[in-house]
């Protein structure tokens, strides 16, 4: 009896070892066998972004692949142009109906990890990525959001026409002073109806890196601090003025319709203007609406320089998410995988992951290479970047310019203008 029992817990013991080293094996990370076994269940993803045509069709490629990998994770696509992607991001979200994964901006940041929106990261394979880019999304010591790539800010140009007007842009970057001199010259040569830079009066990305540039604190402080330089956005607002009057930027009403990355509606890529303001990460779409004929160039300079690297934007998934390891899982992925990398190219900018880029090198396009070239100009004097203070994004993306168009069509003084800004800011400052 005792030996047949002998026998019995002979054969379970070695049974029950292997089964705990297993698990003891498998803890932690999203794809621990424990997360593995739920793995298998049919699982389906909201997933949001904004972009242009060419991320969208880059994007669903890669959640068709994905799918095909994971064939129990399908996706719920919602991506739009940027315009109203924040309001109904922030509505779906304070109703707690966003989905599972969200691109994010950085000036939103603050904002929705103060309100709690924001599931920590923990797991993500972060060891090929920046720490710099990787603290950009970080909140209270926990990765709430992952950067998709590396970007800058800078200037875009239609250097086929610019040559074709005899004009080359410095080697060694410009000044304010010198750009707008240059660009009066260029206006000379110009047929009527067509301009040389976009208006940047309700720019305010632009009027940071002219405060930037004369050596002073952003418009706004990561502390959340009114702080523009009344006399040298006057100067800004009043320049521009002049430009308009000697028709160096388009009237108004052109003006504001201006939309980025639009076939029909892009002054830059109808051939309305010349110069115009962009991210890095963007560039390739303008160069497959408009190609071979895209320049890249720095921010003018002053006292320092005026633009600044960052992360593109970053993938955050959402707290109330019913699927946060999944989700967690595909962003792992999204940012770690050579063949997603592929698709994507620099679609959310120059991939975030060295061993990605250098895996993707040999196949980058002529665009992407224009990205890449774009943040090695801009790194040369690039400043810290200042991801936008808590409870500001408002004031940010609507009031601001609000008031800067009214100045524009001429219905508000520069100083009405700024009073208006000021009293605007009183609400938001802590």
């Amino acid at each position: 009896m005792l030996k047949s029992q002998l026998l019995v817990w002979l054969t379970i013991i070695p049974l029950l070892w292997s089964a705990g080293c297993s698990a003891a094996m498998n803890t932690g990370g999203p794809d621990s066998a424990a997360n593995q076994n739920s793995a298998d269940k049919p699982v389906k993803l909201r997933i949001g972004w904004w972009g242009s045509r060419e991320r969208h069709d880059a994007t669903l490629k890669i959640l068709a692949l994905y799918t095909k990998k994971h064939p129990n994770v399908t996706f719920e696509p919602e991506y739009s142009a940027f315009d109203g992607y924040a309001d109904k991001l922030a509505t779906q979200a304070a109703a707690k109906n966003a989905p599972d994964i969200i691109q994010m901006d950085a000036s939103w940041l603050a904002d929705y990890n103060a309100r709690g929106y924001l599931a920590d990261l923990s797991g993500v394979n972060t060891k090929d990525v920046e720490s710099g880019l990787l603290k950009e999304g970080q909140y209270a010591g926990k990765q709430t959001a992952m950067p998709l790539g590396k970007n800058a800010w800078g200037l875009i140009y239609d250097k086929d026409t610019l040559h074709k007007l005899g004009f080359d842009m410095p080697e060694a970057g410009i000044t304010w002073d010198q750009f707008f001199k240059l660009a009066k010259e260029i206006k000379m040569k110009l047929d009527k109806g067509h301009f040389v830079l976009a208006d940047f009066t309700n720019n305010r990305e632009m009027y940071t890196s002219y405060q930037l540039s004369k050596g002073l604190d952003y418009p706004v402080t990561p502390d959340g601090r009114f702080n523009f330089n009344k006399d040298l956005w006057l100067e800004w607002v009043n320049t521009f003025d002049e430009l308009r009057k000697a028709g160096v930027v388009p009237p108004a009403d052109i003006a504001v319709g201006d939309k980025d990355i639009d076939a029909k509606q892009d002054l830059l890529v109808t051939g309305k203007i010349i110069f115009k303001a962009a991210h890095a990460a963007q560039v390739s779409s303008w160069d497959t609406l408009k190609p071979g004929s895209i320049g890249v160039y720095t921010i003018p300079t002053d006292k320092q320089g005026g633009g600044w690297l960052k992360a593109t934007f970053f993938f955050s998934v959402i707290q109330e998410s019913k699927h946060k390891q999944e989700a967690i899982r595909f962003i792992d992925w999204f940012i770690n995988d050579p063949e997603a990398a592929a698709i994507s190219g620099t679609t959310r900018g120059v991939p975030v992951s060295d061993k990605i880029v250098s895996q993707l090198e040999p196949r980058f396009t002529d665009a992407d290479r224009l990205t890449i070239e774009m943040i090695d100009k801009a790194s040369a004097r690039a400043l810290h970047f200042n991801p936008g203070a808590k409870g500001w994004i408002n004031f940010d993306t609507k009031q601001y310019k609000m008031i800067a168009e009214s100045i524009m069509f001429g219905k508000t003084t520069p100083e009405q203008g700024f009073e208006e800004l000021k009293q605007t800011a009183a609400a938001y400052q802590k």
